[in-house]
Formats: C-alpha cells, structure tokens, sequence
C-alpha cells in the first residue's frame, strides 16, 4: 500500500476517534481536533524523531507539547494508535478516575503527556524551555509546539516569542492552526490577529506557511521543510491553514463545534463520510 495512502487512512480513523470520544460522554472538543488531524498524523508517523517506549526525560528525541489543550481527543487518538497506550482506552475519555481528561494533565501518568495543557497561552514557553535544555545537554534533537490562532491572543506567547528569537532558540518549531475560529466565534470578529507572518518576523522568527493543512502530503512535506529550517539562529513559526471540523461537512468553516459534542444522528453521519479503515476500539 503506498505510504500516502497509509497516512490518509490513519488520518480517517482518527476521525472517527474523535466522534466516537467526544459523543460518548457528551463533552469535548471535535472541531479543533478534526481540523489538526493531519498534522498530528504526520507530526507522529513521519516527523518525530521518537524512540520505543515513553520517559519524561526525553533525552535523545525530539519532543512535542500541545499547547492548545483542549484539541485532546485527537491527541488521544494519534497517541494511543502510534503505540504510546491500548487503542481501547480511548473508551474512557472524560470518565472520573480515567488517564484520558478532557484537558490533557500528567499527574495520570499517561504515555506520551509531557505537560498539563489548557490554560492557554503556556505551552511555546515550556516548550523554549526544553529546546534550550536539550542545548545545555548536546543533544541535538528538535522540540515542537502546536498553537490555537485564538491563542495568540494570550501576551504570554509573545513574551515567549520575543524570548525565543532573543536567545536564538533555533531547535524550536512552533506551529499554528490558523482556522480562524475560536469558542466565540471568528478570530476577525473576537480580535482580530492581523498578519502573522509580519509579527512573527518581526520578532526575528524565521516563518513558513502550509497553505493545505488538511492535506496529509502538504503537511508532512512542511514540517519536513521546518526542520530543515532548524540550526540556523533562529526560531521556526509554521502558519498551517486549515479548516475547524475538516472531515465532517457540517462540523466545517464555524465555531459551532468548538466544543459541541454530536447527538446521535450527526454522530452516524459522520461516521458514515468517514468509513472506518483500521479498525474502532
């Protein structure tokens, strides 16, 4: 089977992951996890330079931290089918006394979870700090983030970023889901975050765009770009466009679904728009 279309089958059942997490307990977050799935799909099957099995330290590895928590479902799910945890215990999302909480938190000891996330706007500043300790340490291995657009709306990331270029953090990549939509509503109508590309630059980032973040081969081929980028004095932004509940047409282009979970029906269609190919837990 070609590898692309290995990835894009991986990338359907992630979907249905989602759906089927989120409508249990009737709580969570699909729009933003459908619209990353893509890249968490690449980010774990092709760009993470991982090793077998999971310890904090992370020493001799490259090392991910969401930053924007509450896209857990499809963490959860790329987690769990690339080994990190049993597939099965994707059953127990947002269950009292279960490893998998809405937010993702490390007090669980969950596989795969370096951080608490959710309170936004923190996750580019521990993730500075674990570039620069992998620095200290010679270890030469790439940290990476991933950002809500609606985040940016936090000071803390731009003291972070203004820090990052300052002390030339150039083994850090930070990526940022540009779907325009946040809980209440478009970014332009919320706060508009004017040109990305022209304020990251400016505060010495080097900044790449993946135009079709919803397309499996445009994502791995920009994050394999955005490494490359890496070593060379500088802090790498990825500006990713994509769409909030890509996958399931009536999830699509609104804020609706932030964190709305599916009744019944609208579970089975999509279900039914996105068919399963490796097997439901």
């Amino acid at each position: 089977m070609p590898k692309t279309q290995q990835l894009e089958d991986f990338v359907t059942q992630v979907r249905r992951d989602i759906l089927r997490q989120v409508h249990k307990v009737n709580s969570g977050h699909p729009g933003g996890s459908l619209g990353c799935t893509e890249f968490f799909v690449a980010l774990y099957q092709e760009i993470l330079d991982r090793k077998d099995g999971f310890d904090m330290d992370g020493i001799g590895e490259d090392l991910f931290f969401l930053s924007n928590g509450h896209i857990s479902p499809v963490y959860y799910s790329v987690l769990a089918r690339s080994g990190y945890f049993p597939v099965e215990e994707l059953n127990t999302f947002r269950l009292i006394d279960s490893r998998l909480q809405g937010h993702p938190t490390t007090h669980e000891g969950l596989p795969g979870i370096r951080i608490a996330s959710g309170s936004l706007g923190q996750g580019m500043s521990v993730a500075i700090g674990a570039a620069q300790a992998k620095k200290l340490n010679n270890d030469d291995h790439i940290v990476y983030s991933l950002h809500g657009d609606g985040e940016l709306q936090e000071g803390q990331i731009w003291e972070a970023a203004m820090y990052a270029a300052g002390k030339k953090v150039d083994n850090l990549v930070s990526t940022i889901d540009l779907n325009g939509q946040q809980i209440d509503g478009s970014t332009d109508d919320v706060l508009a975050l004017g040109s990305l590309k022209a304020k990251f630059e400016a505060f010495g980032w080097d900044v790449m765009e993946i135009k079709e973040g919803n397309n499996i081969t445009a994502v791995v081929d920009g994050l394999k770009e955005a490494k490359s980028r890496t070593g060379k004095g500088k802090p790498v932004c990825v500006l990713m466009h994509t769409v909030m509940g890509n996958g399931v047409d009536f999830m699509m282009h609104t804020h609706a679904w932030h964190g709305k979970a599916p009744n019944d029906e609208q579970l089975e269609i999509g279900l039914a728009q996105n068919p399963e190919t490796l097997g439901d837990y």
